[in-house]
């Protein structure tokens, strides 16, 4: 089966961040889907032994942009999910959540991708929440959604609540930008809400806030989507 997008054609997923927690889940869902996958990795090794054995893999990274056109091939959009890792490197949110992202809009633009999705985060706009303590992740996070958002491109900036690797049964609560700021979700959810994100035409040109509540009515991801401003 040929998946085809909102906007019309036959649809090709290349997802940055692939190994992580989160992105492996992205892969997940999107090959659940029948969704061919091309996943941007640094170690082909781990990723092989991480991810199904059907996604192709491109080794590479994304603060290396002279080599993002290349990875990215036929693809049609784009999934990222990358995220610095807790160091001592102040510089890592800076380079990662923000340098790299920018790589990846420039070579989106440049290769007429057609929905850039993006896990974000809650609070971002909140300058003084304790998780800017990690170098200002939060602020980094913000500007590269920023840069998204004047790209030009159509996009989905999804913002998680806290992360929590075990799946549960609780339902989805979206809402629009700046309005949540506690709670959580699993990643499996934050998977699912950024693949569907390519499937509903109120998803494009839309920051979601999204978190997991166990007394929340349970609606579709089309109405999920429409709901928010």
């Amino acid at each position: 089966m040929i998946y085809v997008s909102q906007f019309g054609v036959n649809m090709k997923a290349f997802v940055a961040g692939a190994t992580g927690e989160t992105g492996k889940r992205i892969v997940q869902e999107l090959i659940a889907r029948d969704i061919p996958v091309r996943a941007l990795v640094r170690d082909l090794e781990k990723a092989k032994s991480i991810l199904p054995g059907n996604v192709e893999l491109v080794q590479g990274d994304v603060l290396e942009a002279g080599n993002l056109s290349a990875a990215l091939g036929d693809s049609t959009v784009l999934l990222c999910a990358t995220g610095a890792a807790p160091s001592f490197d102040p510089t890592g949110p800076y380079k990662v959540d923000y340098e790299g992202t920018k790589n990846l809009v420039e070579v989106a633009k440049a290769k007429g991708i057609e929905h850039f999705v993006i896990v974000s985060s809650l609070c971002v706009s909140k300058l003084f929440h304790p998780l800017n303590l990690f170098w200002l992740i939060l602020v980094w996070k913000k500007q590269a959604e920023e840069y998204i958002q004047k790209s030009g491109l159509n996009y989905t900036i999804v913002r998680p609540g806290g992360l929590k690797n075990e799946d549960n049964s609780n339902s989805i609560v979206m809402q629009s930008a700046d309005t949540m700021f506690d709670g959580s979700i699993p990643r499996q959810k934050v998977a699912q809400v950024c693949v569907e994100s390519l499937f509903e035409p109120a998803s494009r040109n839309k920051v979601v806030e999204i978190v997991s509540r166990e007394d929340a009515a349970a609606k579709s991801f089309a109405e999920l989507f429409a709901a928010v401003a």
